[in-house]
């Protein structure tokens, strides 16, 4: 039987001022927090915390992946020893990021058992598992259930549901002391959030905004947020230090880390550590990913503005779009049409949602989705009208017709909450 998940009704007004930056990242607990209370107070104000360790006590891999506080290299050898994983060489940069190759995770592990009987020596090499879609390649394995508050996941819903697209954005990342990730954020502007199996993790978040004083002359972010380099003036002009808004959290065994939309960060493992990571988008911060997507396009359009006269050059920008971004604006049609049609489904027909299949979302919940992606259908259709993409994002007027279906919907639905609201004044007179 699947477990409601609804916010109250007041949330379904959708409220996008989420800029206000906290004094200090809270700690809270999942006993004591409501879905409710953390969609308001931290999704849709987009604010970052941290979870305690008792949100993950009942995760098969925090018992069996575990011998005495570290890695069961053995267990995770019976288990994965024959897949090939990728692997980031943390000493090797490569352009903003690390090297990254693919490795057998058997040797990847014998690896890691021998970095570690040498004393972790900084003449061997400083690898760390990345990005590796454990879920997708192993879903026969019990390994983890996400938690509640993490639940309204459009991105891995709509991936689940197209196996053809062969995605997803639920990771596991393992490797040694020290082993780290350069300064970044999260891809589409998402959330994230990451839960430590075993280990610790040292965070350095930044607010929005905070991460222009780490861009170079010619708007480069900085690799390395702690770089002695930040304090050349003639490169870095606006860094300092002292004004610079920034959160350094440690993160213990068994607790997850909730990263907002578009919060930049730099994580080191300060122990031998293994979390699971997902991102994830819903209708918080699905402007805040529309946002980034149309900075996107209008950055590639002038980058090859002298071309403009070239024939499909507008079919040409929304290629390099989606190879910079990784989705272009008619896949994001496609990502959002699908989140619509599945809450008017439920809606009309009385069906579920069902999430990661032990969810499933409530009236209010669906109501104020549909409400976040009509505003962002009404953007879309003027915003691609205006870049004469339209016909490219779609070939039959798709977004139209779903925006009429939405807004038809929504006024229904008003007018039915209008008219019991009114019944039920009346019945107080």
């Amino acid at each position: 039987m699947s477990t409601l998940i609804e916010i109250n009704d007041g949330l379904c007004s959708f409220d996008e001022d989420n800029s206000r930056v906290p004094d200090a990242i809270e700690r809270i607990e999942e006993s004591t927090v409501t879905y409710d209370d953390f969609f308001s107070k931290y999704l849709i104000c987009n604010k970052p915390c941290v979870v305690n360790f008792r949100a993950t006590d009942n995760w098969p891999c925090r018992r069996e992946w575990v011998s005495n506080g570290a890695p069961n290299f053995e267990v995770l050898r019976a288990l994965f020893g024959h897949t090939v994983v990728p692997v980031a060489d943390c000493n090797r940069k490569f352009y903003n990021s690390q090297f990254k190759d693919d490795m057998p995770m058997e040797s990847y592990l014998e690896y890691w058992i021998d970095y570690k009987r040498n004393n972790y020596a900084k003449s061997m090499p400083l690898l760390y598992l990345k990005d590796w879609h454990c879920v997708k390649s192993f879903p026969e394995i019990p390994i983890y259930e996400v938690p509640r508050y993490f639940v309204s996941d459009w991105l891995n819903e709509y991936y689940i549901a197209h196996p053809e697209l062969n995605d997803d954005y639920m990771f596991i990342y393992m490797g040694p002391k020290e082993t780290w990730t350069p300064l970044h954020a999260d891809v589409f502007t998402s959330y994230s959030w990451s839960a430590n199996i075993v280990g610790r993790k040292r965070w350095l978040l930044f607010p929005p905004h905070e991460e222009d004083h780490l861009r170079d002359l010619y708007g480069q972010l900085a690799y390395d947020a702690v770089s002695e380099d930040l304090n050349d003036r003639t490169k870095y002009k606006t860094y300092d230090s002292e004004k610079l808004k920034c959160f350094d959290i440690t993160q213990e065994a068994g607790e997850i880390i909730f990263v907002p939309s578009g919060w930049h960060h730099q994580v080191w493992n300060l122990e031998d550590t293994i979390s699971i990571n997902h991102n994830w988008i819903n209708g918080c911060n699905i402007g805040n990913v529309w946002s980034a997507l149309k900075k996107e396009l209008r950055s590639v359009m002038k980058e090859v503005d002298d071309c403009k006269d070239m024939k499909n050059w507008n079919k040409h920008c929304q290629l390099m779009l989606k190879a910079s971004y990784g989705m272009d604006y008619k896949q994001f049609l496609e990502f959002i049409s699908f989140i619509a049609k599945n809450r008017l489904h439920a809606m009309l027909k009385k069906n579920q949602v069902i999430s990661f299949r032990k969810y499933c979302f409530g009236y209010n919940h669906c109501l104020f989705d549909l409400r976040a992606l009509k505003n962002i259908l009404e953007d879309i259709i003027t915003d691609a009208q205006d870049l004469s993409v339209y016909n490219l994002m779609c070939e039959n007027d798709e977004a139209r017709l779903l925006l009429k279906t939405v807004t038809s919907y929504l006024e229904s639905a008003c007018n039915i909450e209008n008219v019991t609201s009114s019944m039920i004044a009346q019945s107080k007179i």
